[in-house]
């Protein structure tokens, strides 16, 4: 889709005509001529919690984004997973900083839900600044392109203020990116020119202890109208919050107003995440003891779990188990990694 096509990467543009990024294949060729380096890669990509970065645009519609911070590793303190979102898709990328490189490690377009992506082993391997710090400094991509850090103290004008910023510029068939980073900040402008002229991207202002929300469905059973119902609720994540808790404690609350506790007091989330297109939630036992539902009850509990997590994730799959066991209470039994259909039949909207 034109979208995706026109989407802006954080750290580097998305090549326009051909939507693919580059990756770096370590083929390094350093020529330093600069005097003196200028202080270390961390320096210009600050990782920090619970910062929103807006990015104002010029010259395309989705030149404009902004940027969260989902999760951090704080074992090593250099791996950091953000979201970008330029208000007609969202990715999820992660960067590395490691042996003096800043390195895209990951990256995934049309991500719509959390997951933690900081350990996935799909190494995009795409160096995006390198050490030493000096003008000069080259390194060649997977397709060919050709980055050089251009100048170590460009003076660059955004809406957020004026920088002193390092300048990288990426040659490849497609046109020309300039991407410049300032000490303390991170990436503050990009620029992209080609035959179709010039898109640029720069730094508009920079929130703390900003969080990610999200409008989210949660279903629940309408025993009285024998139907499932559903009601819209935002829901906030902090950096390092899991999906998992966050959903879990948003669910009970809502629900708790509408059926009471008899699902939400002890019941606790093992686990839950989106493997190959399939949602994976593993609750404990607890859940049985205190539905205490007949056959119809339980079923649109079930159906009412299902269909929010099946929509969240955007599958019509669900692997629900209990305690790491297939799902087995008398009225209902599946087998091992049998799975239950999203179903939207017979929901409606709640009424408020």
């Amino acid at each position: 889709m034109k979208k995706h096509i026109l989407f802006f990467t954080l750290v580097s543009f998305i090549t326009l005509i051909s939507g693919c990024t580059a990756t770096n294949n370590n083929n390094n060729n350093n020529n330093n001529n600069s005097s003196e380096a200028q202080g270390k890669v961390q320096e210009y990509f600050p990782i920090k919690e619970n910062v929103k970065y807006v990015y104002e645009g010029k010259g395309n519609e989705y030149a404009a984004y902004d940027v969260y911070i989902d999760y951090i590793d704080y074992t090593s303190g250099n791996k950091v997973q953000q979201r970008t979102n330029n208000g007609g898709s969202e990715i999820v990328k992660v960067l590395e900083i490691k042996d003096g490189k800043l390195t895209k490690i990951f990256f995934k377009g049309e991500i719509y839900y959390r997951e933690n992506f900081l350990d996935v082993d799909e190494k995009e391997n795409e160096i995006l600044l390198m050490e030493p710090l000096v003008k000069g400094t080259t390194w060649t991509l997977k397709d060919s392109s050709v980055r050089t850090i251009t100048n170590t103290s460009a003076d660059i004008t955004t809406p957020s203020g004026n920088y002193k910023a390092i300048e990288v510029t990426t040659d490849s068939s497609n046109g020309k990116t300039v991407d410049y980073y300032a000490r303390n900040i991170g990436l503050v402008k990009s620029v992209f020119n080609s035959e179709g002229g010039e898109i640029s991207s720069s730094l508009s202002k920079i929130e703390e202890n900003a969080l990610f929300t999200q409008n989210i469905n949660f279903y629940y059973p309408d025993i009285d109208e024998s139907k499932i119902v559903y009601q819209n609720k935002e829901v906030s994540f902090r950096t390092n919050e899991t999906t998992k808790q966050v959903l879990e404690q948003a669910y009970k609350d809502l629900i708790k107003d509408k059926i009471g506790d008899s699902v939400t007091t002890n019941t606790k989330v093992n686990s839950l995440y989106l493997k190959d297109n399939i949602v994976y939630l593993d609750l404990d036992n607890t859940f049985l003891k205190e539905i205490n539902a007949g056959a119809y009850y339980e079923k649109l509990i079930v159906q009412s779990i299902v269909n929010t997590l099946g929509q969240y994730y955007n599958t019509d799959k669900v692997v629900f188990t209990l305690d790491n066991k297939p799902y087995e209470s008398g009225h209902i039994s599946m087998e091992k990694d049998g799975y239950f259909k999203v179903d939207f039949d017979n929901t409606v909207e709640a009424t408020q």
